[in-house]
């Protein structure tokens, strides 16, 4: 697998370019694309009432008056979207609610707690599902997994594993060695460089943990002790400039329908999942070797519970790769986010710190 660590560079997209540079390449680009998709497939419009009544329902939407032409409201954010967004909420919405059209794509922006526990809770059945996305389906194996499936039964079977097999407080529970393992190793090498007198990179020192902690709890193994935590690290990295990137069809639907365009958005996606792929193959094998009673203990991994629900659940292996996909993606950077933003307020506030700092001392 080391032969994959160079070409991480390969993976993640350029450099975005600056906003006006975007904007401008959309407006000359599209146009003629969508002109392209239209005369090759023709267009599958709904029929005139349907279309007529869904016009006269988003336009009672609140929405900022500057909509221009093929790209909508996609000129009005910028560089960090909540900003963005949150700004234009505050001028234009009404009742939490704001409508934005992002490309060809109308998209509901919900920005109180009213309108949230609407969406997220009364009217939940009906924003479950997410969009298609050809990238997404690419990373998670058709989308397969409990954060990007459809609103249906495998989805509801998922969920069902996750919160019922992998997640529980005694699942939970019986990582805590490996946690407490980690933490001493994380405290040894601040201590190490505390007494020589050198900065650390706590960003990193926090990375390098969340990410043992998390792969321990997979596959039941350190990467760092194996050599892999260095590609483990670039594939989720390369899954979250991916995912978090600016996907162009994302916003204009109908490129997809064009085989040479999808190609071409993405041909990096299928670069990871295939470097996820061998990854993920090779740890599966390993535990799909050991005997069944190895593989039932209390502290089993993710993949011994997982290899034993298969036959329970109907799991196809792209089925378990993909679940694994998405609890490393999400188990890391979570983690990773949260423990570094701690860290960062704390270092702004002396008093708090110290506070902290007596209390641990206290223990």
């Amino acid at each position: 697998m080391a032969h994959a660590h160079g070409h991480y560079e390969e993976l993640l997209p350029a450099k975005s370019p600056p906003q006006v540079s975007l904007v401008l390449s959309v407006l000359l680009v599209c146009p003629l694309l969508v002109l392209l998709v239209r005369r090759c497939f023709g267009t599958t419009t709904p029929s005139t009432a349907t279309a007529r009544a869904r016009e006269q329902l988003l336009s009672k939407m609140p929405s900022p008056p500057s909509r221009l032409p093929i790209i909508g409201h996609l000129h009005l954010v910028g560089p960090l979207p909540h900003i963005s967004l949150r700004d234009l909420s505050a001028k234009h919405g009404r009742d939490g609610l704001m409508l934005l059209h992002l490309g060809a794509v109308p998209t509901l922006i919900v920005s109180s707690p009213s309108a949230a526990q609407a969406v997220l809770r009364t009217k939940d059945h009906i924003f479950a599902s997410r969009a298609y996305s050809p990238v997404i389906d690419i990373l998670f194996y058709g989308s397969t997994d409990v954060a990007f499936s459809l609103y249906c039964e495998h989805w509801r079977q998922v969920k069902k594993i996750a919160t019922t097999h992998l997640l529980t407080n005694k699942k939970v529970r019986s990582y805590c060695h490996a946690r407490e393992h980690e933490v001493r190793m994380v405290v040894a090498k601040i201590r190490e460089a505390a007494t020589a007198g050198t900065a650390i990179d706590l960003s990193e020192l926090l990375n390098a943990f969340a990410n043992d902690i998390v792969c321990h709890a997979m596959s039941g193994k350190f990467f760092r002790e194996e050599g892999r935590y260095k590609l483990f690290r670039e594939l989720v990295e390369a899954n979250s400039s991916l995912i978090g990137g600016f996907n162009l069809e994302d916003y204009f639907p109908v490129l997809v329908k064009l085989d040479i365009i999808k190609r071409m958005m993405c041909a990096k996606a299928q670069k990871v999942n295939k470097m996820w792929d061998d990854l993920l193959n090779t740890l599966i094998d390993d535990h799909a070797s050991k005997p069944a009673s190895e593989r039932d203990g209390e502290e089993s991994d993710f993949i011994d519970v997982l290899l034993s629900l298969q036959q329970e659940y109907n799991l196809t292996r792209d089925h378990i790769k993909a679940q694994l996909v998405v609890m490393f993606e999400a188990g890391t950077d979570t983690s990773f986010i949260v423990l570094e933003y701690a860290m960062a307020q704390l270092m702004q506030n002396p008093c708090l710190m110290k506070k902290l700092q007596t209390e641990v001392k206290a223990l």
